[in-house]
């Protein structure tokens, strides 16, 4: 379903952080993808984190978002996207997704803005780029700081410009599933000067590089990184428009494989720009009259793997009493989320396993025979 593509530049460059990254080289790798990955992005600083729910409340905290706080992000995302709000004791302020790009709508978003509304945290959907420029202009209407959430768009861009690259900071995951890995971790990516010695300040308990050695200005968090990670992620780096190509190829195999199918659709791709396509989605139109949970069932009996599109925050039992408030006011949402699946998306999937899964979905929609 998911999963790296590791090759000898990857052990090498493990072995020599292994062998040679102590002592006084116990960060190189670190400092190295940190620096080399913001330049990519054209961003002006990079800071490493053990993943990116860390950098994601590493952020908002630089922000100074606290308790009876609002941060407005989309209803259907992973967890970790709005995990840090609840760490802080904010609240999470669920938008409806567009019905085309599945990522957050602008509109939705000026809806929802209110006096105690300090972030806006936009998410690029497996890949997936929302209207970036409508989400900048609301957040600069506001004078809301706007997030961009791209854990999972390495490798995509809007307009020219690279996701990763929008909002006053961004964050990018590098999980065993996501296109660079380096098992667990992350980065965000600032401009600002200010905060990112606040972040870089908040990232090891506490400590100033200018300060004396073992002494805290406050109780704040361990999110540092290690150098071992950072090897693994510094050369999948190098590998990045190889592992990008990887995952751009499955998407367009996909739609090629299954355009016989009508009523389906695919991530799209964003205006002037790039899909990364980390994940290929695949929503069955209403006129199949079924749902993902349906889709993965009967997938499932055919031996096929595959995750379902995201729930709706709200309807999770991790936000109790969620549901009654936005159900209703995210129609978009709910309704995407019931008919979407994941299709596989391994770095080493073959295309015999793709037409497989091809074939399955031809079988479960009534179009071929098992």
């Amino acid at each position: 379903m998911a999963g790296p593509s590791i090759t000898e530049l990857e052990i090498k460059t493990v072995e020599d952080a292994m062998r040679n990254g102590w002592y006084e080289h116990a960060y190189d790798y670190c400092e190295k993808f940190q620096n080399e990955f913001a330049a990519y992005h054209n961003r002006k600083y990079g800071i490493m984190t053990p993943n990116c729910t860390t950098a994601i409340h590493l952020l908002l905290s630089g922000l100074g978002v606290k308790e009876g706080d609002e941060v407005i992000m989309p209803e259907c995302t992973w967890i970790a996207s709005g995990a840090g709000i609840s760490y802080l004791k904010a609240t999470p302020v669920f938008c409806d997704i567009d019905p085309v790009n599945w990522c957050i709508d602008p509109k939705s978003v000026e809806q929802r803005i209110t006096s105690k509304t300090k972030a806006i945290i936009a998410v690029d959907l497996f890949g997936n780029m929302p209207d970036m420029d409508a989400l900048a202009s609301v957040a600069k209407k506001h004078n809301i700081p706007l997030i961009e959430d791209a854990a999972e768009a390495v490798g995509s861009s809007y307009k020219g410009i690279r996701a990763g690259k929008f909002g006053i900071g961004s964050v990018f995951s590098f999980h065993r599933t996501k296109t660079i890995t380096t098992g667990e971790g992350g980065m965000l990516l600032l401009d600002d000067d200010k905060l990112y010695e606040r972040c870089f300040f908040l990232r090891d308990h506490g400590r100033r590089a200018d300060g004396p050695m073992y002494y805290n200005y406050e109780v704040t968090y361990k999110y540092m990184p290690f150098n071992v990670q950072a090897a693994l992620g510094y050369a999948q780096f190098q590998r990045i428009d190889e592992l990008v190509g990887k995952k751009r190829q499955q998407l367009k195999m996909y739609k090629e494989k299954l355009k016989d199918i009508p009523d389906i659709q695919f991530n799209p791709e964003p205006p002037g720009g790039v899909n990364g396509a980390w994940i290929t989605g695949l929503v069955f139109g209403k006129s199949h009259k079924i749902t993902k949970l349906d889709a993965m069932e009967k997938l499932m009996k055919l031996g096929l793997p595959a995750r379902p599109f995201f729930y709706p925050l709200s309807s999770l039992p991790a936000y109790p009493g969620f549901r009654e408030k936005y159900e209703k006011l995210n129609p978009v949402a709910y309704d995407v989320s019931a008919r979407g699946i994941n299709l596989p998306g391994a770095a080493n999937l073959t295309e015999e396993q793709m037409d497989k899964f091809c074939d399955g979905i031809r079988i479960i929609l009534g179009m071929k025979k098992s």
